[in-house]
């Protein structure tokens, strides 16, 4: 690390105590009063402060910042360096491969390969490839664990590789936990001690979820695997002056109501708002009826209501938090001394900042909710959730209905499940999850389910069998505390039991329905429904065969998996009918205030959190059994299907070529406005019809072996072949087809984009992409740059960008253009079927310079037209020429350490 400059003198130390960068001292120095600026934008100025060496965090950087004003835009980058990274395995494994293919880089050129590491901590939680395969069984979990080893040894063994070959990097092994729950638990510390030097605890994870650690007034939100792997480098990403939206809370939740309850009516709220992009900063004095728990619940959704991240400050809450989940004395003692010194500590009295904007939420307003069918941001009270769902089997589809002819809302279909008949319908209930780091992280929610589930049992209501039940905690400790209240036995009776510790149905990997269900549901093209408790509903998400997707609060799972229909109001109508033949109702079984908080009290203990912690890292002997290579470099397997050596340094040499036009380019694709990063990255299932899946099978790899792409991100050629290939996608050079096709020029074949972009490469021909509005909107994917870049993409043309998907072009060495205001490609005429030429690069590139674009149609016309360079920064303006961060890092690494090779 570069010697720090504090040129605001800064540097001071706490008593008998690390140094740290005072605020209070910025404040005095540089003239300002900081307590009226949010406390996020606090804790940027303090990461500037620490960072400034006058190359990648300079002066004026700070001073960007300290002018920052509530009701400025957001016009101004300033650099940012998280003091760690988050990985989850779907995304981790790209960033390991790249990371030992920068190591096999780095010995070519006669540099130790050791030298290559991440250069802050680095964790990565497996938790994302487990699916419900088994499930309403005792033995359901060890089932489904054995599975996933068979299906993700090969990738295992990859990580616990790259865990023993580089330094800063550790693996926590599968059947651990959920990433989020595990941060929040045991990883975040709130403030962090390296080198001597104390500071705020800053985080960046490859899971957009990452945000649910700002309930423990941790800074830190997704971003994607190449901006990641930059800051594990040592590069800081460059960010917008960000606007800050506070949430002023008042009053208390009601009895009756839940975490999760506010959660999706803190959604709906800011969705109305429009917040994306956006800091969010909650304070006010209902900041002290909020446990700790709870606030990191409604910091986990924050992408669903669109912000950047929903930032809680520090306070006598978070210490008891800390002291909760088994952290050392010393570590509560350094926070609470650290963020008092910080002038950073909130307390009932402490002056309220000031933001962009702000809105106000009664906490004491919000009542039980369910949100769906299709969207988590559609909060609807459960006093009207019977109503909705019947309202949307004929609401259109853009009126996110389902748009069913009156004809078939009564239809039916009987089948056998388990040896019991059962009868099918619109608004059956065919899965039931208690799921998710969202929820599974509150003990109060999920001892609320257990004593829901007990008082039901005990009147003997029972859940259908045709109805997929399962408990996937984001703890161990769930369990102990689960067990410790004396409630496990009562969730299995229902059918809960427990199927894994990781993300399950949330993410989609719900596992297969019973087949006579599946069946039935196709039969009679029936509108049946999930109940879970997650953070995301989208439409196929959950499983491919249920449409109706609602999240609710792990109470009011079980509830619903009871009455086994969407169709029911629960507040009043009847569950079913008890063992004594009476009818019972959910305010017959709801579990009161004082009866859950009585049993928190009793069965959830510290030292559940520190013995669990205490092993987390060790594995089991499935772990421990993996067969792993040895060495400093990765010993690539050619006839691997998961891991593969990537292309990126293929002709690397020593010194970066210089910045050229771009000549004779053809389009590759011409797309329209809102292409998200799950149009363009492949992500799901691979089809067995489309270039994945024949390059699968042309290695022997049968269908039931394809996994996903998900789990298959550590192999380039899969990945590749599934760039620009949703079976959404529109290409306007192909009218009236969906799916990755294109027209292959001069020939004019129709094809699919990855068979054209081979054609072209193998005649050099650069490519570009013409795109729309918001180009690379959703979640940050960075297989949406990689997959372009290696296709041969060098350009992108758009009217607008989403930011992190920009700079993950730029970070792949995609030029990223933008039409001039006013302009589109529809102004210019341009189809797709020119040759492109762009201009004034090779004259030198500065920050957002306005370069020349000609296109050459088919007729031999040619239009020029000028487009902006949306390469913002002078760092960028070197990734770009360097090729990549990939590049750009191995050749400053190869100069600080250059030797002879041999």
């Amino acid at each position: 690390m570069s010697k720090n400059l504090n040129s605001f003198q800064t540097l001071s130390s706490l008593p008998e105590g690390p140094s740290y960068h005072s605020l209070p001292a910025l404040e005095k120095n540089a003239g300002i009063s900081l307590s009226k600026i949010p406390r996020s934008i606090r804790i940027l100025l303090e990461n500037l402060l620490r960072m400034e060496d006058g190359r990648l965090v300079a002066k004026k950087d700070i001073e960007t910042l300290l002018g920052w004003k509530p009701k400025g835009l957001p016009e101004k980058e300033i650099p940012f360096v998280a003091s760690r990274v988050l990985l989850q395995d779907f995304t981790g494994v790209p960033v390991v491969v790249d990371l030992a293919a920068l190591r096999d880089a780095a010995q070519a050129f006669g540099l130790d390969p050791k030298k290559i590491n991440p250069l802050f901590p680095l964790d990565l939680v497996i938790d994302h490839s487990v699916q419900v395969d088994a499930f309403g069984s005792p033995d359901a979990f060890e089932k489904n664990s054995a599975i996933e080893y068979d299906r993700n040894r090969e990738r295992y063994a990859f990580l616990k590789w790259g865990q023993k070959a580089l330094r800063n990097f550790r693996a926590i092994p599968p059947d651990m936990g959920i990433v989020h729950q595990v941060n929040l638990e045991y990883l975040a510390t709130v403030v962090a001690e390296r080198d001597g030097m104390a500071f705020f605890d800053t985080v960046i994870g490859t899971d957009s979820h990452t945000t649910m650690i700002n309930g423990l007034g941790v800074l830190g939100w997704g971003v994607g695997g190449i901006e990641a792997e930059a800051a594990l480098l040592g590069q800081p990403m460059s960010m917008l002056t960000p606007e800050v939206v506070g949430v002023r809370l008042t009053g208390k939740l009601p009895a009756g109501a839940t975490a999760t309850d506010a959660v999706l009516t803190v959604t709906q709220l800011l969705r109305k708002k429009n917040v994306v992009g956006k800091f969010v900063e909650f304070f006010g004095p209902g900041l002290s009826q909020l446990a700790l728990t709870d606030r990191a619940t409604i910091a986990n959704m924050a992408p669903e209501y669109g912000a950047t991240m929903g930032f809680f400050p520090v306070d006598a809450e978070t210490l008891a938090y800390l002291r909760l989940t088994g952290r050392s004395e010393a570590q509560v003692r350094l926070v609470e001394n650290y963020f008092k010194t910080q002038g950073m500590f909130r307390s009932a009295d402490s002056p309220d900042p000031e933001f962009s904007d702000v809105l106000e939420l009664d906490l004491s307003s919000i009542v039980p909710s369910l949100a769906g069918p299709k969207r988590p941001q559609d909060r609807v009270a459960l006093t009207e959730a019977k109503a909705s769902f019947q309202k949307s089997l004929s609401a259109t589809v853009k009126e996110r209905g389902f748009e069913l002819p009156s004809a078939s809302l009564a239809r039916t279909v009987d089948i056998k499940s388990n040896g019991r008949d059962a009868r099918l319908a619109h608004g059956t209930v065919v899965l039931a999850a208690i799921t998710s780091c969202t929820n599974t992280s509150n003990p109060s929610v999920m001892i609320a389910a257990g004593l829901l589930a007990r008082k039901a049992a005990e009147k003997g209501l029972t859940v259908a069998p045709h109805i997929k039940t399962s408990l996937a905690p984001g703890s161990r400790v769930v369990t102990d505390y689960l067990d410790a209240a004396g409630l496990t036995p009562f969730l299995d009776k229902l059918g809960f039991h427990l199927v894994g510790y990781g993300c399950t149905t949330c993410i989609g990997n719900s596992g297969p329905l019973p087949e006579a269900v599946s069946k039935a549901v196709k039969e009679g093209n029936l509108v049946v429904a999930s109940v879970l408790s997650g953070n995301r509903n989208f439409e196929g998400r959950i499983n491919p065969h249920v449409k109706a997707n609602y999240l609710t609060s792990p109470p009011l799972v079980v509830a619903y998996a009871l009455a086994g229909r969407m169709d029911l109001d629960l507040t009043t109508e009847p569950l079913g009918t008890g063992k004594d033949g009476k009818p019972v109702f959910l305010k017959d079984i709801w579990p009161g205030e004082e009866e859950i908080r009585a049993t928190l009290a009793r069965a959830v203990r510290p030292d559940m959190f520190a013995t669990r912690y205490r092993t987390v890292d060790d594995g089991d002997d499935r772990w421990n059994s993996l067969k792993v290579p040895e060495g400093d470099l990765y010993a690539w397997d050619p006839s691997s299907t998961y891991i593969k050596n990537p292309p990126y340094f293929q002709g690397f040499k020593r010194e970066p070529g210089a910045l050229s036009d771009i000549a004779n380019a053809r389009v590759l694709a011409v797309l329209g406005d809102s292409v998200t990063t799950d149009h363009i990255s492949p992500a799901g299932s691979i089809p067995e019809d489309g270039p994945a899946g024949r390059y699968l099978i042309s290695l022997g790899v049968a269908k039931k072996d394809f996994n996903s792409f998900g789990a298959r991100r550590g192999n380039h050629e899969v990945m590749i072949r599934g760039t620009f290939a949703n079976i959404r996608i529109k290409n306007f050079m192909v009218p009236g087809v969906e799916g990755g096709v294109t027209v292959h020029l001069p020939s004019g074949e129709q094809t699919s984009i990855y068979d054209a972009a081979v054609r072209y490469g193998k005649k050099k021909v650069p490519l570009v992409v013409i795109a729309g509005k918001e180009y690379g909107a959703g979640s940050s994917r960075d297989w949406a740059a990689k997959g372009a870049a290696l296709l041969g993409v060098r350009a992108v043309i758009a009217e607008s960008y989403e930011r992190i998907h920009r700079s993950n072009l730029v970070g792949m060495g995609v030029l990223p253009l933008q039409f001039l205001p006013g302009e589109t490609r529809d102004t210019h005429g341009l189809t797709g079927r020119e040759v492109f030429e762009i201009r004034r690069i090779s004259e030198g590139l500065a920050p957002k310079k306005i370069l020349t674009v000609k296109a050459r149609r088919e007729d031999g016309s040619t239009k020029s037209f000028q487009a902006l360079a949306r390469v913002d920064t002078p760092v960028e303006i070197e990734y770009l020429a360097h090729g990549g961060i990939l590049p750009a890092v191995l050749r400053q690494i190869i100069k600080e350490n250059s030797r002879p090779p041999g």
